[in-house]
């Protein structure tokens, strides 16, 4: 698994009538055919001006055809997916920032995206698809983007796909990953979780984002084993979806967890039949409260894998090992593909076991550098080290606890709060079903602590109530001094909690 450099040699592993890519209610499609959609598809690209390290934006819905689009473009091309959700501003902006060559949406789209490529003269690529064949089955049709400068397959060095840091807190970055880095965190994953031809993957992570690109359909396929792609999350139906589909596995974001533990009770007939079919649960892209995973392997009765990864990582960094090895709750594991170290936050030098500082990392996923930014370059590359951002420690036997992002760590008056650490002891409450920490400002310490919890349904908590337990837990610096009681907390295009400018969109900035 790991000698494959190029999406279309990862392709290379499936048995021809093993079903690699599936849907719920579609029939699969095999390798077979998956390698000759590539090739077509490749071909095709060619035909229409498109060739290698050519950037295709690409729009469109979760699905199989969307799964089987990023492979196959991604095996002569370098793509670019989008959230469908963006809004007409947003387009314009990654359409530019991207300098896209083409543009793919789905036959019958009302998106935005085409008025957004249309004042930009890029071409737009209509994705045909047939319900009555086999999932992820697509024809493209459009008009020419001229000549096309670099035919054929991809080589390892070429640039696979470009994504987007979140831009919290600054513009957005492009983040490049060759075609090395992807297939070697495919790799890497597939060895972490032990897949095999056998295992059946559901995914439910949007397909515009790393988590879901490499750690679902990706693994997958670089495995020999497949992936069945529901339209999206949706809590109410993932139910009937793990009935249909029967997965070995699942990935997903905390909250998605959390959101299907809230409604296990309700379908328990469902849940006796995953337990018969799953072999893991795996879990990432932002912190696991231990007590939901306790939650989650006591309901599904299998082991829950927290991994860490970021998209410069080209997803995974580190994952917890499956038994008999050990797996720490709270801790994301140890490191699974690229090197892991602890670098002092202030200068380059590697700190010994045991002591917080920055997480960081080096290896064949990791990518080349930022795009057009050699600013970010400069602070994010050290030695060779790329810095996560990440604030953690290491033990000794290599698991690593991650204790906070170093722009979310709350800085109250010189006293340095990690908000993960308020979290877990909220979450210990009985009433509380989700919890995120996070820093308002104050006028005099610069910044104050404060949380936003949902409840656990049926359940009542008062905010004194709430702060007396925490305050029964920890220092009374790092309680926070207001907690906001929200039928849901906001989150991101992809599920996660996030930190940073909730403050303000809380009316608490």
């Amino acid at each position: 698994m790991s000698g494959f450099e190029t999406i279309r040699d990862l392709l290379a592993i499936g048995k021809n009538d093993a079903t690699a890519i599936g849907a719920p209610k579609r029939t699969g499609q095999n390798y077979a055919v998956l390698r000759e959609l590539a090739d077509t598809t490749v071909a095709r690209l060619n035909e229409l001006g498109v060739g290698r390290n050519d950037r295709v934006a690409i729009v469109l819905p979760n699905s199989p055809e969307m799964a089987a689009a990023f492979v196959t473009i991604g095996c002569g091309a370098t793509t670019a997916p989008l959230n469908p959700a963006y809004r007409r501003e947003e387009f314009d902006f990654y359409l530019d920032d991207l300098a896209a060559k083409a543009l793919v949406v789905e036959e019958g789209s009302e998106s935005p995206a085409l008025s957004a490529a249309q004042d930009r003269n890029i071409p737009v690529f209509t994705l045909i698809s047939d319900e009555s064949k086999c999932a992820g089955s697509f024809r493209l049709e459009g008009k020419s983007a001229g000549a096309v400068a670099h035919p054929g397959m991809a080589e390892a060095d070429d640039v696979a796909l470009v994504l987007h840091t979140s831009g919290t807190t600054s513009r957005p970055k492009i983040v490049p990953l060759t075609q090395r880095n992807v297939t070697a965190s495919a790799g890497h994953i597939a060895e972490s979780l032990k897949l095999v031809a056998e295992d059946r993957c559901m995914n439910i992570m949007p397909l515009f984002h790393i988590h879901g690109l490499i750690a679902a359909v990706l693994s997958s396929l670089g495995a020999g084993a497949s992936v069945h792609c529901a339209p999206g999350f949706n809590a109410l139906r993932v139910f009937s979806w793990l009935d249909e589909i029967e997965p070995s596995w699942y990935t997903a974001v905390p909250t998605m967890h959390q959101a299907i533990l809230s409604r296990a009770s309700r379908n328990t007939e469902s849940v006796g039949r995953a337990r018969a079919n799953l072999r893991l649960i795996r879990s990432s892209s932002s912190s696991l409260p231990p007590q939901v995973m306790k939650e989650l392997e006591d309901t599904f009765d299998v082991p829950v894998v927290e991994a860490y990864g970021m998209t410069e990582a080209a997803h995974q960094m580190a994952c917890n090992p499956l038994p008999p090895a050990t797996r720490k709750p709270g801790s994301v594991g140890i490191a699974a593909g690229p090197e892991v170290a602890i670098m002092d936050e202030s200068d380059s030098k590697l700190i010994e076991i045991g002591k917080v500082g920055e997480i960081v990392i080096r290896g064949p996923n990791v990518t080349p550098g930022y795009e057009n930014n050699p600013e970010a370059n400069a602070s994010s590359f050290t030695d060779g080290w790329f810095r996560t951002g990440d604030q953690g420690v290491m033990d000794e036997e290599g698991y690593i606890l991650i204790t906070g992002r170093l722009k979310e760590i709350i800085n109250r008056g010189g006293e340095k709060i990690s908000p993960r650490e308020v979290d877990e002891v909220l979450m210990d409450h009985p009433a509380v079903a989700q919890a995120v920490t996070f820093a308002m400002p104050h006028d005099k310490l610069g910044e104050e602590v404060a949380a936003a919890i949902v409840l656990r349904e049926g359940e009542l908590a008062e905010e004194s109530d709430v702060r007396d337990f925490v305050s029964g837990h920890l220092a009374d610096f790092k309680v926070p001094r207001r907690v906001l009681v929200l039928d849901e907390i906001p989150k991101g295009a992809t599920g996660k909690l996030q930190r940073i400018g909730l403050a303000e969109k809380l009316g608490l900035g």
